[in-house]
């Protein structure tokens, strides 16, 4: 797999590239936003595969990581995972806001990193295909409607614009209204693994869609257990 390091650090980018490299990735190195944003365009890489993930350093010299996020999922699909020294919850979802795909909090451990890493490509290949081969391929929830096969959602009308993850959740829990998901299914189905440390990015995707659909009883908390999607009246 290709992945794309932005990173400002040499030592650490250093570092982290030989130990990507010894776990089968390509990587390529850049030092700043203008240069990440460079390297995803095809033409910056001629006959190369795309990246298959950008792992996404946010203090960047020339401009703020969350900026540089936005303006990636402006122009390629290729997961982000965000590296950040900002563990409150609010900058987490500010970036899943802005279309990161999962993040790492720092100091973290290389195996996390590697397992975020595995779990991210994984899952991108097999929601994509999931999708695509879905018997029902549109969902109506009150004002909620769930395109599958192109992964659209609208509220009222409206487009909301979602991660992978986020919509790979809604989309889980809107197929079967009513029922409850333990989140070990969830992560299983959604995450591709039953690694116990994505829990907490299970919460804070939760908190995000509710936030970005502006329904925050649409996804009921059962303590304990896990999850339910509440079908909201037209």
């Amino acid at each position: 797999m290709r992945l794309l390091l932005v990173e400002d650090d040499d030592h650490v980018a250093a570092a982290l590239s030989a130990v990507l490299a010894r776990h089968g990735f390509e990587v390529v190195h850049a030092r700043n936003g203008e240069e990440a944003l460079h390297a995803v365009l095809p033409a910056a890489h001629p006959g190369k595969a795309p990246f298959g993930v950008v792992l996404l350093d946010l203090g960047l010299p020339d401009q703020d990581g969350y900026q540089v996020c936005g303006k990636l999922r402006k122009i390629t699909s290729t997961p982000v995972i965000m590296v950040t020294a900002r563990a409150d919850v609010r900058s987490r979802i500010h970036g899943l806001n802005l279309g990161a795909d999962d993040y790492v909090v720092k100091p973290y451990d290389t195996g996390e990193l590697l397992a975020r890493i595995h779990a991210v490509a994984r899952r991108t290949s097999h929601n994509e295909e999931a999708a695509a081969a879905a018997p029902d391929h549109f969902l109506r929830l009150g004002p909620v409607s769930i395109e599958l096969p192109t992964r659209r959602v609208s509220v009222g009308g409206d487009d909301v614009q979602l991660t992978r993850k986020e919509f790979d959740l809604l989309a889980l829990l809107a197929q079967r209204p009513g029922v409850v998901f333990r989140r070990e299914q969830i992560i299983s189905e959604v995450w591709r693994t039953s690694w116990e440390g994505t829990g907490r990015t299970l919460e804070v995707h939760v908190a995000s869609l509710r936030s970005k659909l502006r329904m925050p009883a649409l996804i009921e908390t059962v303590r304990g257990v896990g999850y339910r999607l509440v079908v909201p009246s037209a």
